[in-house]
């Protein structure tokens, strides 16, 4: 989204661990954000995805109604549902130290890099085409590659089109918040109702650690006044979005030693505007993208250190832990990427038809299934009650899934897993790993074995579909339990049981519960054999 930096000095880096971070539900009180509308009690307790098992209590129908098919703010519909952005804004007006636009580039996964620039026009045709293909897309973004409302007149002419061409699909946009107040009335005149502010501080002191330039007034302008004034637009951009009852979404990159403590207090504030949503990401900063974070070897957060942080805000915002922090230009459900399929070229030799009707009939049938996969949740929670499983154990398992909910994908074959927290209260997911494919053209790499394993050693077991003889005896070697008799099965009552069972083993003395030990985060930005694979 935001230029990378060629300057501004920073601090040594600092480790936190879980212990170190007072939970936010346990020192705050929930205080009431401003203004009127259905977002008002949108800022919820700090649990993560939201409309995971029917209408929650506290959450007005139409409220629902909004979140129910938009993967990304609700984390049930994420199996199911899928979206696309269009790079129509490629301009920006900051400048941050952890990215680097590329206007050009099939071989990274991150934001703010696409593989072409699209018109209006263009984005509209593909929009269209892509609809027509994929019956489950019900959500349209624009993320960039720049900032949406530093190119506002793009963006605004193809969510117009759009409107008119597509109008059973949903609108969104993502924006750093600069020149979010004075566009708030033309957001609304054009019915989107969600929108994405990246905040990752609330203290200039902090920001200027991150933030080198804002351009504003006409004016370049740097260190704390720019942070400043960056901080007082976003806050102001974001209380407007809620008086007017536009769902908002907050992302916030965990930089550790500059901002890793500092989003608890983040996380406070945006409840108090009436954010619904908090996402916490992840700092990416491999050299190779020439961030002015990754050149001067600033780390990202290690799995631990993210869940500590996320687990510190439950009690204030409502926290996001499904995002996969997707290009500019991604098409299809989060974690996995059809652009290929879709490029201005294919488009042109594609028959397209948009059939209305025929989408509204898909996504009936495909709402059906989600109502039977919370069925299934049900079920499966009542058979780990009946279980009699004492005691306060929770494990993390790692999931190979292709979508919709199940145990469905090989173990070579996927290039994320799924990470769920099991317990006697449920299974729950924290969150997703990226890898690279392990299996390809029929053969196994043992280095990308290696990491794969690394990438979900703090596991006690892995849920596949299918796993060959050699990864199967690698992981449990390392102490990763695969299990593959639960293949197509629907993924919380796959876990509950596989969990059930374990506890039985535990207390017949079969095997010994441990703890595992720290998962390494993989780079998971290179997906040069994702985009082969769909090509």
């Amino acid at each position: 989204m935001e230029d990378s930096a060629n300057h501004s000095m920073l601090p040594s880096t600092a480790c936190i661990g879980i212990g170190q971070i007072t939970r936010l539900g346990s020192t705050v009180e929930a205080l009431a954000p401003p203004g009127g509308g259905c977002c008002p009690r949108s800022g919820g307790d700090g649990q993560s995805g939201r409309g995971s098992s029917g209408i929650p209590d506290d959450l007005p129908t139409e409220v629902w109604e909004k979140i129910k098919n938009h993967p990304c703010y609700s984390e049930e519909a994420h199996r199911h549902y899928a979206r696309m952005h269009v790079a129509v804004a490629p301009a920006c007006n900051i400048q941050c130290n952890y990215c680097n636009r590329k206007y050009d580039c099939s071989n990274e996964s991150r934001p703010g890099v696409v593989s072409e620039k699209l018109t209006p026009e263009q984005a509209v045709k593909k929009v269209v085409a892509v609809a027509g293909r994929i019956p489950q897309l019900t959500v349209l973004g624009i993320a960039g590659p720049g900032d949406s409302l530093a190119d506002a007149k793009k963006t605004f002419d193809t969510f117009r089109m759009l409107r008119e061409r597509t109008p059973d699909i949903r609108l969104c946009l993502s924006t750093n918040g600069l020149a979010l107040p004075d566009l708030v009335d033309e957001i609304c005149e054009h019915n989107i109702d969600h929108v994405t502010i990246t905040i990752n501080m609330v203290d200039p002191v902090i920001g200027e650690k991150i933030y080198p330039w804002i351009f504003w007034g006409h004016r370049r302008l740097t260190g704390k006044e720019a942070a400043r004034i960056l901080h007082e637009r976003q806050m102001r951009g974001l209380e407007m979005l809620t008086a007017r009852g536009v769902l908002t979404k907050i992302n916030s990159v965990l930089i550790p030693g500059i901002n890793d403590e500092h989003l608890i207090e983040v996380n406070r504030e945006v409840k108090r505007r009436g954010a619904f949503l908090h996402n916490i990401m992840p700092l990416i900063s491999q050299p190779e993208h020439g961030t002015y974070f990754g050149l001067r070897g600033q780390r990202g957060p290690t799995a631990s250190e993210l869940k500590a942080v996320q687990e510190a805000c439950m009690g204030g915002t409502n926290l996001m832990r499904h995002c996969r922090q997707c290009r500019a230009d991604a098409v299809g459900l989060l974690g996995e990427d059809r652009r290929e399929e879709f490029t201005l070229d294919r488009i042109d030799h594609m028959e397209v038809d948009y059939d209305l009707d025929g989408r509204r009939e898909f996504q009936r049938r495909l709402e059906a299934e989600v109502d039977m996969q919370r069925g299934a949740k049900q079920e499966a929670l009542a058979f780990a009650q009946a279980s009699a499983v004492e005691g306060d154990m929770k494990v993390l398992i790692a999931v190979a899934t292709k979508g919709r909910g199940r145990v469905n994908a090989h173990f070579g074959h996927v290039s994320e897993f799924q990470i769920f927290e099991i317990g006697a209260a449920g299974a729950f997911f924290v969150g997703h790993r990226r890898v690279d494919l392990y299996c390809q053209g029929g053969y196994g790499d043992d280095e990308g074995l290696l990491q794969l394993t690394r990438a979900i050693s703090d596991c006690h077991a892995v849920l596949v579909a299918k796993i060959g003889a050699c990864p199967r005896k690698e992981l449990s070697r390392a102490g990763v339990e695969p299990v593959d008799q639960y293949a197509g099965e629907f993924i919380e009552k796959a876990a509950l049981a596989w969990f059930a069972d374990y506890c039985s083993r535990v207390a017949g003395g079969v095997i010994v519960h441990a703890q595992r030990g720290e998962a390494t985060i993989p780079p998971g930005a290179l997906m040069a054999a994702t985009a082969d694979a769909a090509s």
